[in-house]
């Protein structure tokens, strides 16, 4: 596949990006180097070859949830910048 300048020029648009002129030739060299090298991984050849997910068979390891009451808050929040109703109070970082 081969990129032309003006689809570079479109990218950049859509991406709302910035580029000057003089770094047109340098993203297009890149894109068309990567688009290049995607176009011989998915031409390699796989027949023949057993799926594999990853070099291990590792799991995740869950455990099981258990409440467990905590009865000295005060000294959590003794380093508290401001406490309400025995909870951290943080300033509103949502409009």
């Amino acid at each position: 596949m081969k990129v032309t300048r003006e689809e570079i020029l479109h990218i950049a648009n859509l991406a709302d990006l910035n580029i000057e002129e003089k770094e047109v030739d340098k993203y297009l060299e890149n894109l068309q180097n990567i688009l290049n090298f995607a176009n011989i991984v998915n031409n390699a050849p796989v027949d023949g070859l057993d799926v594999t997910i990853g070099a291990n068979e590792a799991k995740n390891v869950f455990r099981k949830d258990e409440i467990i009451r905590f009865e000295d808050t005060e000294s959590l929040l003794q380093n508290a910048e401001s406490t309400e109703q025995n909870m951290f109070k943080i300033p509103k970082v949502i409009n």
